[in-house]
């Protein structure tokens, strides 16, 4: 029989080059990749959703976070907060490529709200446990896919690259849901920056640890692959020294300029409560 071949999608090169030859494979489904690797001294758990086209869920085969992908990212990433309860706590990397979260009807009726729930409440009680988790944004982070797989991380990196989307929602379906053209959605965002597709104005909002440049994402070279784990561990170690929480992304230049609305809401929600 002939082995079918994998999708080599961004989730699938960067997970290989990150974790290396000599990683630790998990036992997993098909579309979540685990690995555990040694960077330097640092111990990691690497993870990444991929394409599975034999997945019994349909609307999760191209990468979708669904139900399979969602509980056994909750799994893997409590796995390593028991694991580690009692020693240092072990970086977790999330490499991102993901299209959105599967919806249908399969999905709803077997809670994929709940599914997608628990990976994220996993990312975040490994976070508040001391565990520095750092995700690298090498493709598309849409939607609940982000949400549950990659945004609860205590650092973001991301390739400045056109092939690097973060949205709340795919920009087609943003269209259809406004009723405008894709065009006039392009216009809006030269003017409104959270609206923009574009990573460069995603890291104007100040969300972003670093924006990685020259690599070619598609196709690194070894320089390349070890230029992105040189600044994976600096994430790593600067979460490490930093608060378990995720206020330093309202704390910079851009987020300042950028997001002073949401700064001034957060300002009188927080006097309101403690008033």
């Amino acid at each position: 029989m002939v082995e079918k071949r994998k999708p080599m999608t961004r989730g699938r090169i960067w997970f290989e080059a990150i974790a290396g030859k000599q990683a630790k494979l998990v036992p997993t489904v098909p579309s979540v990749l685990v690995a555990d690797a040694l960077l330097q001294n640092e111990r990691t758990r690497i993870l990444s959703i991929v394409p599975d086209p034999d997945n019994p869920f349909p609307c999760a085969r191209q990468g979708q976070v669904g139900l399979r992908e969602a509980w056994n990212l909750a799994r893997q990433v409590r796995d390593v907060i028991e694991a580690d309860e009692d020693r240092e706590k072990r970086a977790i990397i999330s490499i991102v490529d993901v299209p959105g979260q599967a919806y249908g009807r399969r999905e709803e009726l077997l809670g994929i709200f709940l599914a997608a729930a628990a990976a994220t409440d996993a990312y975040v009680s490994a976070r508040l446990a001391g565990h520095p988790v750092v995700s690298l944004l090498a493709g598309h982070a849409i939607s609940g896919g982000f949400l549950t797989h990659g945004a609860q991380a205590n650092r973001l990196l991301a390739f400045k690259d056109a092939g690097v989307m973060i949205h709340a929602m795919a920009k087609n379906a943003a269209a259809l849901v406004t009723r405008r053209a894709v065009e006039e959605l392009d216009l809006l965002a030269q003017k409104v920056v959270p609206m923009s597709y574009k990573i460069e104005d995603y890291a104007k909002l100040g969300t972003l640890y670093k924006l990685i440049e020259g690599v070619n994402v598609d196709s690194p070279e070894p320089k390349h692959i070890e230029q992105v784990r040189t600044d994976l561990l600096a994430a790593v170690a600067d979460a490490r020294s930093g608060p378990r929480d995720l206020s330093n992304r309202l704390q910079s230049e851009s987020a300042r300029k950028y997001r002073s609305a949401t700064l001034e809401v957060r300002r009188r929600l927080a006097e309101q409560w403690h008033g």
